[in-house]
Parts: structure tokens; sequence; C-alpha cells
């Protein structure tokens, strides 16, 4: 979706119009009172100071309107040279900001200086668990906001594509088989493991039992023409069928039967061939390769970030709806863990400074790169708009400071000329 095309996203807000009024009516008003008052200066010394207060006042806002509308487009349409300067350097601006992005903020050094003593953790618990206090709902509500206007400008497919390939590489150079030897390892140290041994021995009697006709109609394939004929097939079937449910009943009841022993035997040496056999390693890169590489992840990885990329829109339009209800409840727990485990805390602060720094190591240009093309694909009204209603109410104001400060100088160089006669 373009950026010109949601309805209201550009639109003016209420206090550009409202200052934008006050300074065309100030400056309409300066010259109303010149009219009036250079028709009444013979009448007495004062009305002078009056006209020469009007006269600078008028001369100062009309200056203060043709900057300021200068910088956004040609006065009352007139191509004069060094007008519309935010339009004809549309590309150049997106170039700058991208170039002080990298320059200012995507820094690895500055970002581990500026990070060091920053309490990420804090802050979130903070945000989290005091949702109604005044201060924290405006800033959660301008937090939002600008969280939504990001993820609606940058272009998403670009995004997704460069946060999948991030993952993607951060995954290929990721050892998998120690880790997951080092986590069978410590699963199984602390008996995590046998609640997936009981899951798997339940499920393999509940395939037995939803399939038991496929191994009736093996056994009556394969039994011979007499077995057949004497019926002698099913009762080997019935006997083969229940002898395995037997099997797998005392499994799950004794936790030392051999069966179960030799199970857990294997899962031990697994986890030793996964941190230490290299053929094993090898297939397990193979593996990880391939299913990087395969197009049903890549498809299941779009569509996740399609999904997280719509569920952070909902939170950011609504933050307040995102609190409420079992998700809300959920991130409120989560706030008083951060709170009270000062070492998840700090762990989590940690964590954030490195995962900051290497970002910017990492994908500091790509980033970079984004926000330049983004800038730059957007046509000349849209950033125009942008940037106006970001900064068009401080400029009214200098539109009127102008005004009144040249009236100002007006009365003061009048008021020279009377005194010097």
């Amino acid at each position: 979706m373009s950026i010109r095309s949601r309805a209201g996203f550009d639109a003016p807000p209420p206090g550009l119009v409202r200052m934008r009024m006050v300074a065309t009516g100030l400056l309409l008003a300066m010259a109303a009172v010149y009219l009036v008052s250079r028709q009444l200066t013979d009448l007495h010394p004062a009305w002078g100071f009056v006209r020469a207060f009007a006269e600078a006042g008028m001369v100062g806002g009309m200056a203060d309107w043709f900057a300021v509308t200068a910088l956004f487009r040609h006065p009352l349409g007139l191509p004069i040279p060094h007008t519309a300067i935010v339009p004809q350097n549309k590309d150049r601006i997106g170039d700058q900001l991208a170039s002080f992005l990298r320059e200012n903020f995507l820094v690895t050094a500055v970002i581990a200086r500026r990070t060091r003593n920053l309490d990420v953790a804090g802050a979130v618990a903070h945000w989290l668990t005091d949702p109604a206090e005044a201060a924290g709902g405006r800033f959660r509500a301008g937090a939002s906001k600008l969280v939504a206007q990001v993820l609606e400008a940058l272009d998403p497919q670009r995004l997704g594509g460069m946060l999948k390939a991030a993952a993607a590489n951060r995954l290929r150079e990721t050892a998998v088989a120690p880790i997951a030897g080092q986590l069978l390892k410590a699963a199984m140290a602390e008996n995590r493991h046998k609640p997936l041994l009981d899951a798997a021995i339940v499920w393999a009697g509940k395939a037995l039992a939803d399939n038991d006709h496929l191994i009736r109609q093996i056994v009556h394939d394969k039994a011979g023409t007499v077995l057949r004929w004497t019926g002698l097939d099913e009762t080997i079937a019935n006997r083969l069928i229940d002898g395995i449910a037997k099997l797998l009943t005392e499994m799950r009841e004794d936790p030392r039967h051999p069966l179960r022993v030799r199970a857990e035997n294997g899962l031990d040496i697994l986890a030793w061939d996964l941190r230490f056999d290299p053929e094993t390693g090898a297939r397990v890169e193979r593996l990880k390769s391939e299913l990087i590489d395969n197009p049903a992840l890549q498809r299941f990885l779009d569509g996740l970030w399609e999904a997280a990329r719509a569920g952070l829109l909902g939170i950011a339009r609504d933050p307040e709806r995102a609190m409420r209800g079992r998700l809300g409840d959920v991130l409120r727990q989560l706030g008083e863990t951060l709170q009270n485990d000062r070492r998840l805390a700090r762990t989590i602060n940690r964590f954030v400074r490195r995962a900051a720094v290497g970002v910017a190591a990492d994908y500091g240009d790509g980033i970079v790169r984004l926000v330049s093309e983004t800038v730059q694909s957007w046509d000349t009204q849209t950033i125009t708009r942008r940037l106006e209603n970001a900064v068009g109410k401080d400029l009214q104001y200098i539109r009127v400071n102008g005004t009144l400060v040249g009236g100002l100088v007006g009365l003061v160089i009048h008021g020279v000329d009377v005194a010097l006669g």
C-alpha cells in the first residue's frame, strides 16, 4: 500500500491549520492597519508610529511567508529560483537522512557507549506494569503512533526480506549440533526427557489402535493359503497387535523397562555424538542447510513475518486494546517479572546492547539503503506533506514572530527618525 493511499495519513494536523490561520490573519490585520493609518497620519503624530509598526510588520510577515512557502512549493505558483526546496531535493534529503543515521546512530562504538547504562528491561517493565499512568499513557500513545508510521512507511517486502536474510545468515553461521547436544544432555540430567518418552509411547499406542487394520491386512497378505483358509492369519495378527500393545503399556508403566533403558541410552549416545562426533555434526549441518533453503520454509517465514507485522501494527494502532484481555495479563506479568528479577533484567539489557551493536555492524549499510530508497520512492507531494506536517506549526510561529518583530523594528526606526527631527 502506498503512503498516499492511506486516508487521512497525510492530512494537516489541526494545530498546523490553526497556526496557519493565525499567521495569515495577523498579516492581513497588519495590512488593514497600514491602510487605515496611512489615511490618518496627518491627524496626529501617534498614527505615524502605528503606520510604521504596521508597515514593517507587514514587510516582515511577507518575507517570512515567502521563506516558509519556498521550502515546500513555489510561492504563488511562480517558478522563482531556489524555491520548492524540499520537492526539488527529495533524493538528496533521503541520502542525507541515511548518512546522518549511519554516521551518528549506526556506529558500533557510539552504540556501545550510549547503551552502556541503558536499562531497557526497566523501561519495558515500567511501560507494561503502569499502563494507566498519565505520562506513561502519553508516551505509549506517541511511541505506538511512531512505531505504526515506521512499519507502514517501510517497504514490508524489503524489510521482511532483510529480517529473513539476517535470521538465515545467523542460523547458517551457528553450529546447531553442539547446542542441540548440550540441550539434550541438560534435559536428560534433569529428567526432562521422560515426559517426551512417555508422550512418544502414548502416541505409539494410539497409532497402533488407529491402524490395527493395516497390520491385519499385512499379516493376511503375507500368510499362506493354508493359514488364510484356517483363519490362523487373524489369530496371528491379534497376537501381534496384543503383544505390541502390552509392550507399550509395560514401557509406559515401568521406568526401568529394558527397551525404555535402551531408548535412554540411545538418547545419551546421540547427545554425545551431537557434541563431539564430526560426522554427526556434518549431517546436522547438511540437514540445517537443506531446511533453510527449502521453499516451504521460506513461505512459512514469509507468512510468519506478515502475521507478526500485522500483529505489531494492531498493537501499535490500539495499545490500550492490546493491554486488555489475556494478552494484557501476560504482558503485565512479564513486566512484574522484569521488575522483581534483576538477574533476568541484567541479562536482557546485556543481550539488547550486544544485539544493537551486532545489528549496526552487520546490517547498518542495509538499513541506510532501506531508509534512503524508501524516502526516494515517495512522490514529491508525499514527502512535502510529511515534512510540512511535522514542522509546519513551528514555521507558522516563525511567520507570527517575523510579523511582530518586524513591527517592533519599524517602531524603533520611526522613533529614531522622529527624535532626530
